[in-house]
């Protein structure tokens, strides 16, 4: 049973019937979440007609790619209050079913690049870094609590999505995901897991996001002048934009456009990453008999220098 909120209706219909069709029960709720009361509202809807909620997960995004100095100060309110504060009104109505339960999972959809910014999307970059530092707090409260309440972070990698046809642009040519590109099923399946385990951590889901993080633990002041040079031609495809393109960022696109952008011929439908962090049992024993295999492989070696010595 799953409650669907979002601003498009056509959207949501369909992504209603796609979870009936696979047996589920979906209840469509149009909200704009950078509006609080419509959270709870739809919070309350949901809760009156499928139950308590047991998983809350927050997704919501608007962004704009633009040169910070052609940016507006509308365009910064608004891609933080549905990015950002869209997730904080989200997590509080969630929290305040779950606590009282004592029960329930919180998943936030990050990004690599809530932890390591790039040109172009000033707002956006902005917004995750803010949703890792709210999630984070709330984490230490959770635990001072000794809440069973859990909230995990999912740190995506460039996925293969709508969103680059709709949101707002101001670059000469179309936009694109920053290679390499994962198919939104890697998203989903990683948000399913955080869901299942509720675990209280942040998961990096994908290569790129694990060298994006740790690239700006270890080296941050050369990767501001890396993405100086490779973050804009990176970003684009170098098509001219169509002809009367629409974005969703005050409003929504009309239509379906379904999970997955323009991108599959090269998009990756696999993570090594990603399957380390589901079956870390498995990989902590094949990086164990590894080890094994390489320590046992130069002892032989010595032996065998030693030998012919």
């Amino acid at each position: 049973r799953i409650g669907l909120l979002a601003r498009g209706g056509d959207g949501l219909e369909a992504a209603r019937r796609e979870v009936e069709a696979a047996g589920g029960a979906a209840l469509v709720l149009p909200a704009d979440v950078a509006d609080a009361e419509q959270i709870e509202r739809a919070v309350d809807e949901v809760e009156r007609v499928l139950g308590p909620i047991d998983v809350w997960v927050n997704n919501a995004m608007v962004s704009v790619f633009s040169p910070v100095s052609e940016m507006r100060p509308e365009e910064y309110r608004r891609v933080t209050e549905v990015t950002y504060l869209g997730y904080v009104y989200g997590t509080l109505a969630a929290l305040r079913r779950m606590r009282p339960r004592d029960r329930g999972v919180i998943v936030q959809v990050g990004s690599a690049l809530a932890h390591r910014a790039i040109p172009l999307q000033s707002a956006y970059c902005a917004a995750k870094h803010a949703i890792k530092g709210f999630t984070e707090s709330l984490r230490c409260e959770l635990f001072h609590d000794r809440s069973n309440v859990r909230v995990t972070q999912v740190d995506m990698p460039a996925l293969n999505t709508p969103q680059f046809e709709w949101v707002k642009s101001r670059l000469p040519t179309r936009a694109q995901p920053v290679p390499p590109i994962f198919q939104p099923e890697i998203a989903a399946d990683a948000i399913l897991f955080a869901a299942d385990h509720g675990e209280r951590k942040t998961m990096w889901i994908g290569w790129p996001t694990v060298k994006a993080v740790l690239g700006n633990r270890i080296i941050p002041a050369l990767l501001d002048r890396y993405l100086a040079r490779k973050g804009y031609e990176s970003q684009q495809t170098g098509e001219p934009l169509p002809e009367g393109r629409k974005d969703n960022l005050w409003a929504p696109v009309p239509g379906d456009h379904g999970a997955h952008g323009r991108f599959d011929a090269r998009a990756r439908g696999r993570s090594l990453a990603l399957w380390v962090v589901t079956h870390r049992a498995a990989a902590a024993l094949s990086a164990g008999l590894a080890a094994i295999v390489l320590v046992r492989a130069a002892i032989a070696l010595v032996r065998a220098a030693a030998a012919r010595g």
